[in-house]
């Protein structure tokens, strides 16, 4: 027979854990950068923009379009780098708990 208790403290902790591995998310930062480096930004795990560089060079009323272009091709390497850095770190985390990869994905009743 099944121990719910002990089921119930497992599920707990787990809950515990995830929500102790999100708020570390939340601090974790990535940087991601395009044209060859000259426009760089920081982006915690959860999405936030912290710091966004652009180099002198490209500042020119005549190519507004071109910086923007890069800026936002930055801010996308920059989420897919903290997309593929909290896959990861849900991933570890789930394999500290002894839960099979994907589980997290809708496998759990909770």
């Amino acid at each position: 027979m099944v121990n719910m208790h002990a089921l119930m403290q497992k599920a707990q902790a787990m809950q515990k854990k995830m929500e102790d591995l999100q708020n570390q998310l939340g601090e974790m930062e990535v940087m991601g950068a395009a044209g060859g480096g000259l426009v760089s930004a920081v982006v915690t795990c959860k999405g936030q923009v912290k710091k966004l560089s652009i180099d002198p060079s490209l500042i020119n009323a005549s190519e507004k379009e071109v910086l923007e272009d890069i800026i936002k091709a930055a801010l996308n390497d920059a989420r897919a780098k903290a997309d593929a850095k909290m896959a990861e770190e849900t991933q570890k985390a789930m394999g500290d708990m002894g839960l099979p990869p994907g589980m997290m994905g809708g496998g759990l009743p909770f």
